[in-house]
């Protein structure tokens, strides 16, 4: 984390250095402070390589301990929790009348899917004038 916190203080520094001299010119306090972030990002990635990958790494380095003390954490419910919820899943699909084992259940208006929309009247030709209104 050391890493992590000298490039973060680095980059601090660098934007506060920036807005400081920007603001030297009158161009407004926001305008400074946005082109000041513009400025230290750009030469943060061009500049600051090797803090930024010792900053990475240290960071990569820390997530594959953690992963190696948790990779042999092993959730022993999770068949029945699978089980649970793909019966919970089934259950609602066959109250909304998705077929379930070879049944299906009949649906009201209200919850028709789509290949169960309801018709729409006839138009009537004779009701429309010739220009189409």
């Amino acid at each position: 984390m050391r890493e992590m916190a000298l490039f973060a203080v680095i980059r601090l520094v660098l934007w506060a250095g920036i807005w400081w001299v920007l603001t030297l010119f009158d161009i407004g306090v926001m305008l400074a402070g946005v082109l000041a972030a513009l400025i230290a990002m750009l030469i943060s990635i061009l500049f600051l390589n090797r803090v930024r990958d010792a900053a990475a790494m240290r960071w990569k380095a820390a997530d594959d301990k953690r992963r190696e003390r948790h990779a042999d954490d092993v959730d022993e419910d999770a068949e029945a929790e699978d089980s649970f919820l793909d019966a919970e899943a089934a259950a609602a699909d066959g109250a909304h009348g998705v077929e379930v084992t070879g049944t299906s259940r009949a649906t009201d208006a209200s919850h028709s899917g789509p290949g169960e929309l309801p018709e729409l009247p006839a138009e009537d030709p004779e009701s429309t004038s010739a220009d189409g209104r």
